[in-house]
Order: structure tokens, then sequence, then C-alpha cells
């Protein structure tokens, strides 16, 4: 069984006053506590600060807490920032969020360091690429380490984006102040082996000008001893769907037995979005917490 405490990704932030308190009493009733303090719940609370207090206020009168974040994230946002105009505020805006983490509880922050290659139709290097996200973090760890929070840099699947050169800017940072946040769906992109457009990996890989994708199905085994947080869907391999569990070809029962020998992991995430899809792949409340119950019961 894995002992750690699950978190549920909703948006808050898309949904008027009443459909979301009747989502959150829905989420409640089937058993969950803790909610994703999610970038657009984030960036609600930087513009409008009387409504952090009334999501806080929400979720306690259910019986709830946000235990995670996610960071602001996009092409301005990201840790890779090339927009040197941009990088200032960049980081005000995410030392910001610290604050509000703080505030409430939140331990862990997931990044996205960022795919950004090619800026004003000039391609820029893996090393480049690395060395400005290593800019930001000199500047964000400490701040977040006065919040009490852990930033977790999360695979995706751009070329930048890769188990291997996470594991590459870790070595710059041998403390426990940066850690990892594995997610599943990413990783079964990268690990499918699809070389033609049906792939979105393939068509990114090429779109940035490299020759080949490097596939990686050890992502979980190599990110494992730096794992504070993971985000879990399912998908079919070619694109990043966020489905329930079971829904598509992840390997959960492999991740679920990987994830028991993760020394540092705090929590675990369910990165799925309540919704009715006519093909039958919609998500319910109570489908997303009966799934993530059997995962972390195995």
């Amino acid at each position: 069984m894995l002992n750690k405490p699950v978190t549920f990704f909703f948006d808050h932030d898309l949904h008027p006053d009443t459909t979301r308190l009747c989502f959150l009493q829905e989420f409640a009733a089937n058993g969950a506590r803790h909610m994703v303090l999610s970038d657009g719940l984030l960036g609600m609370m930087l513009a409008q600060y009387r409504r952090k207090k009334a999501f806080v206020q929400e979720l306690a009168s259910f019986g709830m807490t946000f235990l995670d974040a996610h960071a602001l994230f996009g092409a301005e946002l990201d840790l890779n920032c090339p927009f040197p105009e941009a990088r200032a505020e960049m980081l005000h805006k995410h030392i910001a969020c610290f604050g509000i983490c703080a505030e409430l509880g939140v331990r862990t922050i997931t990044f996205h360091v960022g795919s950004w290659f090619t800026i004003n139709g000039v391609r820029t290097s893996v090393a480049d690429h690395v060395d400005r996200i290593r800019a930001s973090l000199d500047v964000l760890l400490p701040e977040a380490q006065k919040c009490g929070l852990t930033i977790a840099m999360e695979n995706i699947w751009a070329p930048g984006t890769t188990p291997d050169v996470l594991l590459e800017i870790k070595k710059h940072y041998p403390g426990d102040e940066l850690g990892f946040c594995f997610d599943s769906g990413h990783a079964n992109l990268l690990a499918a082996r699809i070389d033609d457009d049906r792939s979105v990996v393939f068509r990114d890989w090429r779109k940035d000008g490299f020759p080949a994708v490097k596939w990686e199905d050890q992502a979980l085994e190599k990110m494992l001893p730096h794992l504070v947080n993971c985000h879990l869907s399912d998908n079919n391999g070619f694109t990043d769907q966020h489905l329930n569990l079971g829904r598509g070809n992840v390997d959960f029962s492999r991740i679920a037995a990987l994830l028991k020998q993760a020394p540092r992991l705090q929590c675990v995430q369910a990165e799925i979005p309540i919704r009715w899809q006519e093909d039958g792949n919609g998500t319910s409340v109570r489908g997303v917490i009966e799934a993530m119950q059997a995962f972390v019961e195995q």
C-alpha cells in the first residue's frame, strides 16, 4: 500500500460559485481530503486577494485543505523564459505565489522548466536552455526555502524536459530544496516510441529541429530518488489526454510498485479534470476518487 496523501485537481477558477460548491461537496462526500492549488487558482489569488480567503474557507467547510501546488506556466512564466524583458516579472510572480503557498500550508510546488528552443526564429541549444533554468532557480530556490517549499521540476516530453535533462540540472542543487514531479501521462508519451505524426512527441521534436526523438522508458526509475510529488493520469500514448486511470495504456501497477521506493515522496496527485464526453472518456468525481483509492491500495 502506498501510504501517501492523495490530492485532486479541480478547475476552481473556471466554475461559477454554485457549480464549484456542488463539485467540492461531491469531492468531500466521496472521501477527498486534499485539493491542488492549481496554476489557475494561484493566478486568481494573485489578482484578487479576497478570493484567496474565500477559497480556503470553502475547502475548510467541506473538511478539505490545499496540500500541493502547480506554479504558473507558459512561455513567459516557465523557468527557461527566453525573453529578457519578461524574466524579472516572471520571477516576481513566482515569489509572490510562494507567499500564498506558505500561508495556505502548501509544501511542494511543481514547475514546468519550459520547452522554448526557437526564439525570434533562432534556435537555441539545450545548454542555453539549461543555463536559463539554472539562472531562474538561483533566484527562486532561496525564496522557496524561506516559505518552507520544495520546488519540483516536472518531466514533460520536449527535448529540454526529459528526465536526463532534469537530472543534469539537479546535479547543481544537491540539497532537498529541489526535487522532481513525475508525470505518468508525459512519461507514457516518451515511452511509446511512435515515429510518426500521430505522436505529439514526434511532432514537437521535429518542429524544434531535432533529427530524432530520444525515447525514454525508464523515466520514473531515473527520477525516483528525487521525487517529491507525482501527477497521475492516463493516455493512449499519442497525446496527453489526462484520462482517468485505466482508460489508456499506462502501467499503473508498475508505477505503484516503484513509488513505494521513493524516499522523498510527499503526496500523489490525480491530475484528471472532471468532464463529460460523448465518447465515454469523460470522468466523474466518484470515478476519479475510486481509481486513486485502488491505486494507492495496490
